[in-house]
């Protein structure tokens, strides 16, 4: 996101009915007392921001999203701008602001909005309630943004986590009720756009070494050749015909792709409909498909592993999940677990051909996330495309590289 030596905060304060109050002063927020240590700053995590709020300011609000961005130069650091939402006027000096950062938006998310994160928390406690459950300790408030908004909820059970999602996503509750007796987080409860998940202990497996990889290729194979997709409920397809109309919209758009690319990118998309064909024929059905995965979404310890964040999930080519997972390992074990990874589907699937398959969805693998990114952008509010604005472009440059390659 920006690089990590403390930014400039300010926040526009609204009331949970949405009248405005006006702007903070600016307040900074550090990474840590070592930034050359820290990772690049997320502009989607808040506690760090909700601490430095209560220091500086004295308040406590709820972030609600992400306004407005103004770069780092050489004399000023990287000024960051939120909404968020305090329960009554504060006793401080506010200052006039940009009406256009509190106007209503029609793409703005439910939980970006004014009273929008109390009504997800009291579904959070009724549902945890109608189980005997009570919070006993106030929500923190993790993650906002328009892609989803989480919640760590300190209950009489254990730690549970409430996740909110968009329309795109709202999927997610039912195939993980579909998908309970794998390795997937245990979902307490769901509504159309948000879940209930236990706590999963461990860590994240980012930097997972090849064993470990193994294991991860393994439980999500395991996944797919065990569930039918005709029990899944409703949610994205991506064959590759399918994506034609997205695809000539995504490339229509990208304004900054040089001719030569744009050139390479039309030819593949003219031949989908042959590559879904030519897909078919390597003998892999059609499965679940994560649409996410890599190691940061895998979380347990050497004795288990559980696959989580299930939003980007359809249905396509079991291998379409190849991509993302190489991208994140190192390039010397590369050759080594897509060698592993194609033995497991035919051992599933004795006489199909996956490393044929591979070849074939290398360049259609990028051109589809471009597509993805595309359609975030279409679905969210201006104010919080700078989260996604540069990646079509650069997949679609990566699908030109492919073919070329």
């Amino acid at each position: 996101m920006t690089a990590a030596a403390g930014l400039s905060v300010r926040l526009v304060l609204v009331l949970p009915g949405g009248t405005p109050l006006g702007v903070t002063a600016p307040f900074t927020v550090s990474p840590g007392s070592d930034p050359a240590s820290e990772p690049d700053w997320d502009w989607r995590e808040v506690p760090a921001v909700l601490a430095a709020a209560r220091t500086a300011l004295g308040i406590a609000p709820t972030l609600l999203r992400l306004a407005r961005v103004t770069p780092r130069t050489a004399d000023a650091p990287e000024e960051v701008v939120y909404v968020a939402e305090v329960p009554e006027r504060p006793a401080l000096t506010l200052y006039d602001g940009d009406a256009a950062l509190i106007a209503d938006a029609r793409l703005r998310m439910a939980w970006a909005k004014p009273g929008g994160p109390s009504r997800y928390l009291m579904w959070a406690q009724a549902a945890l309630a109608a189980q005997g459950v009570a919070i006993i300790r106030e929500p923190e408030q993790i993650r906002t943004w328009n892609l989803s908004a989480l919640w760590r909820l300190p209950t009489g059970s254990g730690i549970v986590w409430l996740k909110a999602v968009p329309p795109f996503f709202s999927h997610e509750g039912a195939v993980l009720e579909r998908l309970q007796e794998f390795a997937v987080p245990r979902l307490l409860a769901r509504t159309d756009d948000a879940v209930l998940l236990a706590d999963v202990p461990g860590d994240d497996r980012y930097g997972a070494g090849a064993t470990t990889a193994r294991r991860m290729i393994d439980l999500l194979v395991g996944i797919q050749s065990s569930v039918d997709p005709s029990t899944l409920p409703s949610m994205p397809r991506w064959a590759p015909a399918t994506l034609v109309p997205m695809a000539e919209r995504t490339l229509a758009l990208a304004d900054d792709l040089d001719a030569e690319d744009r050139a390479a990118v039309a030819s593949l998309i003219a031949r989908l409909p042959r590559l879904e064909a030519d897909l078919g024929a390597c003998g892999l059905p059609d499965t679940l498909v994560h649409g996410d995965f890599h190691p940061g979404n895998l979380r347990g310890d050497d004795d288990g592993l559980v696959l989580l964040d299930w939003g980007d999930s359809g249905i396509g080519h079991p291998l379409l999940d190849h991509a993302a997972f190489m991208e994140r390992m190192p390039a010397a074990a590369a050759s080594t677990l897509s060698a592993y990874w194609t033995t497991a589907w035919r051992t599933v699937v004795p006489g199909a051909e996956p490393e044929r398959a591979l070849e074939l969805l290398a360049p259609f693998s990028a051109l589809r996330q471009a597509t993805l990114y595309r359609g975030f952008l279409d679905r969210i509010e201006p104010s919080e495309h700078i989260y996604h604005r540069a990646d079509p472009t650069i997949w679609l440059r990566r699908t030109a590289a492919l073919l070329r390659g």
